[in-house]
Parts: C-alpha cells; sequence; structure tokens
C-alpha cells in the first residue's frame, strides 16, 4: 500500500478534514470521553457549531423541542450521531468543490455516497435490529478514496474512468492506472482519522468478492446498500453495474420482503435526509 500511502501524503498537504473532526473521532475512540469532552471540541468550530444546531432542529431528526446549545444536541442525538454529522458537513465541503468530466463528477459521486449512508443505516437498523450510526458512517467514507485519487492524479484518474464500461472492474482500472486504488486509500484514511476497525475494514473490503463476512457485518451491510442504491441508480459512475457476491444474494432473496419496504422507503429518507446532505 506504499502508493495509496504517498497519495495520502499529498492530498494532506492540499485539502483533508478539519481537526476539529479528528479530534471527535480520537474522541470517539476513547472509552474515557465524556459528552462535555465532546462538547468542548465542538465548540472550538463556531462556524460548525451554527451549522450542526440546524442541522439537528431539521426535519431530519423530527425533534418536538428546538436544540439551542451543543450540550442538548449531544444529550439528544449521543456523541455518535453528532460525530457523524461533524464528518459529512465536512466531506460535503470536499466532494463538491472543482469541475467535472464526461465519466466522473463529484456531485454525482456525493449523491452516491449519500443514498448508501442513508440506505446502510436503514438495512442495520431495520434488517439487523442494531444501531445504524457505524453503518452511516461507512457510506459516508466509503468511496472517499476516489476524491483523494481525483485530486491528486486528475488525468490518471479521469483515464481510469474513461477505460470503465459494464462488467469491468474499477478497482483494476486504478490499479493499472493509477498504481492503486480507492479501497487501499480509504482504508488508510480511516485509520489516520481513527475510525473503529470494522469500519476501516468495511472501506478496505467493499468491494470484496467473496469472503466469510456475514451480512449483518459493516462490510456486508455496505455491499448491500451499494447494491441496491446501484439498482435505483445512485451509482458512483455513469452505467456502473453494481454486483454482489453470492451470499449476499441468498441473504437477500430470503429476506425479499423486507428489503422490499426498506426500497420503498428510501426516497422518502432520503427527501428527509436533505438539509443533512444538502445540494
Amino acid at each position: 500500500m506504499s502508493k495509496a500511502r504517498r497519495f495520502i501524503r499529498k492530498f494532506k498537504d492540499i485539502k483533508t478534514l478539519p481537526h476539529v473532526v479528528t479530534n471527535l473521532s480520537r474522541l470517539i475512540a476513547d472509552e474515557n470521553s465524556t459528552m462535555k469532552d465532546f462538547e468542548e471540541v465542538i465548540k472550538m468550530d463556531p462556524i460548525l457549531v451554527v451549522r450542526l444546531l440546524r442541522l439537528v432542529n431539521s426535519p431530519f431528526y423530527g425533534l418536538v423541542h428546538r436544540v439551542d446549545s451543543i450540550g442538548r444536541a449531544v444529550a439528544y442525538l449521543g456523541m455518535k450521531n453528532l460525530h457523524n454529522i461533524a464528518v459529512t458537513d465536512a466531506l460535503k465541503n470536499i466532494f463538491h468543490e472543482h469541475g467535472k468530466s464526461q465519466s466522473f463528477s463529484r456531485e454525482k459521486l456525493w449523491l452516491h455516497c449519500a443514498a448508501v449512508s442513508i440506505c446502510a443505516k436503514m438495512i442495520a437498523e431495520r434488517i439487523f435490529g442494531t444501531n445504524g450510526d457505524d453503518a452511516y458512517l461507512c457510506g459516508i467514507l466509503h468511496d472517499f478514496g476516489l476524491i483523494v485519487e481525483s485530486q491528486i492524479e486528475p488525468k490518471k484518474f479521469i483515464a481510469a474512468c474513461d477505460a470503465y464500461e459494464a462488467g469491468t472492474s474499477l478497482i483494476k482500472l486504478e490499479q493499472e492506472h493509477l498504481g492503486t486504488d480507492h479501497c487501499e486509500i480509504g482504508f488508510l484514511m480511516a485509520q489516520d482519522w481513527d475510525m473503529p476497525e470494522s469500519i476501516q475494514e468495511a472501506i478496505r473490503d467493499h468491494h470484496l468478492e467473496s469472503g466469510d463476512y456475514h451480512p449483518e457485518s459493516l462490510t456486508g451491510i455496505l455491499q448491500i446498500a451499494e447494491y441496491i442504491t446501484g439498482q435505483l441508480g445512485y451509482t458512483a459512475l455513469a452505467d456502473m453495474t453494481p454486483e454482489l457476491p453470492v451470499h449476499l444474494v441468498a441473504h437477500l432473496q430470503e429476506n425479499m420482503d423486507e428489503y422490499k419496504v426498506l426500497i420503498e422507503d428510501l426516497p422518502e429518507e432520503m427527501s428527509n435526509a436533505q438539509d443533512l446532505y444538502g445540494g
């Protein structure tokens, strides 16, 4: 992964997540962190405070009483949820920078990641009955490596995207043109951001075609979410055809009734999240 490391070093010289976001990640990883610790870090960024409070009070969260302080926001939503909002807000600005080519646009990629994050959270909570915060974070971060590639080696990256056609492997094209791929880069960046190991591994493995991971793992949830949203047209590249490993196809077939309801509800969930993901 030495080539991936070089990409990350160059990217950090140009753009990276705000320090407040990386500090929040470290607090999440520390079992001894308190809500007060979390509040103090967020207060370091007044612009982020305004954005967070606006988002917390948006229809996406549907709170009955208005939240007017970070302390109350943490109490209502929890540290992980607020951390995820902060990550989303920071990434949105990075994804929306610069122009686009015929084969790739950051806006399309952002919409793809937004759809995957919402769908992954729904799968975790509705299908498996678990907290969806980590699944959400996987969805937002899983393709961040593409942004790194597009910024550091734009010509080679666009060449890889231009060479893509239905049925081919984007990972192989990235390796041929760039010497690394977005899964490797995303995995290493998640490490640098002190994300939980399960999130790091899901980002690394979200194009893995076989393995012993279970459908309820973050890797499984992320792959299923990419497949479902891809079928609905939310793909990272035009004409991208999402694939799903055989054991996950079997899981979908066994639980088709539950997934049909989830898919029907997905557009409404995305509409509700408009304030969070913004245009």
